[in-house]
């Protein structure tokens, strides 16, 4: 461990022996379990060569009471490939906070980061630690996404679901039972960005396989391929096969779904200027949401160049 200067918590890199400790940091902070092995896989990024990019902060009696870290994967720009990182899971218990940790957490992440070589670093904060990333940390933020939500009226089956226990595992059964004559056996869809000339993250196979830590899934709608969650609505993570022409039709099929999974609302995020964001904003309200912020660590893509739907952020 490295001592931290005034030698009341003491910091460990982020490794395999103590990913636990993100997960009871996250029982901490917000009350509620992860998925069990949700953070092993979601820190498993052996396919880029760099794993285990973050530092976590114990007090005296060794409880874990900081984390930060980046999660690596590939950008690709036209024929350049290169090795970037999300930043992702800043938690601070809430006993301990407003110490510098997240400061402190953040600055040696970054270093480590150049020394593994990752050149390029992304992030969507909210509005919590947003003030902090820019003022302090050096942030750079080059725009927001936009959300489009599309509100669905039926049985509310989902909200019912997370307040009635007994509910909870029968809503699972359903919904995967609704959906499943339209799934497809894919881990996701192709990179919307890319086709439209931006930077975006580089979704390979090995990416795809590594993307299924969440429960997400592709489903089909006529010829086109639509990457989906419905942990929380029915939110659109990226779409392939559409058009001016056919997304009146998805849509209308997108919220004849929602209706029989018993959903409030079907939600997308995309980056301003993409072609799926011109598509939606000519037929639904444009509300901007994630910002996007970068550290610029010598990057061959320019930050400004770089565009994501909502299937990028690791929350998807």
């Amino acid at each position: 461990m490295i001592n931290v200067v005034d030698k009341e918590y003491s910091i460990a890199r982020l490794a395999k022996d103590n990913l636990a400790d993100v997960a009871r940091l996250h029982m901490a902070v917000y009350g509620k379990a992860a998925a069990d092995g949700y953070f092993p896989r979601k820190y498993n990024t052996a396919y880029t060569a760099v794993e285990n990019v973050g530092f976590i902060a114990y007090a005296k009696d060794k409880r874990p009471v900081a984390y930060y870290g980046v999660i690596p994967c590939f950008i690709q720009f036209e024929n350049e490939v290169i090795l970037a990182a999300q930043s992702a899971d800043t938690m601070t218990d809430p006993q301990h906070r407003y110490k510098g940790m997240f400061v402190e957490l953040s600055n040696m992440t970054f270093d480590l980061c150049r020394q593994l070589g990752i050149r390029l670093i992304f992030g969507f904060p909210n509005q919590n630690s947003y003030h902090g990333a820019v003022t302090k940390l050096g942030w750079k933020m080059t725009e927001a996404m936009t959300c489009f939500t599309i509100p669905v009226k039926g049985l509310p089956l989902e909200s019912l679901a997370k307040k009635i226990k007994f509910f909870e595992n029968i809503y699972k059964k359903y919904s995967r039972f609704i959906l499943r004559k339209k799934t497809l056996p894919l881990n996701g869809v192709s990179n919307s960005v890319l086709v439209d000339g931006f930077a975006g993250i580089y979704r390979n196979e090995e990416y795809l396989s590594y993307k299924a830590y969440s429960a997400t899934r592709v489903i089909s709608i006529g010829n086109s391929k639509i990457w989906i969650n419905n942990k929380y609505g029915l939110v659109i993570g990226d779409m392939e096969g559409v058009d001016e022409i056919n997304l009146g039709t998805i849509i209308h099929q997108l919220k004849r779904l929602a209706k029989k999974l018993g959903v409030k609302q079907i939600q997308f995020h995309c980056s301003p200027g993409t072609g799926l964001h011109q598509l939606f904003v000519k037929n639904y309200k444009a509300i901007p949401s994630y910002p996007m912020l970068f550290q610029d660590f010598g990057s061959s893509v320019p930050p400004g160049k770089v565009r994501f739907t909502f299937a990028d952020i690791d929350i998807f």
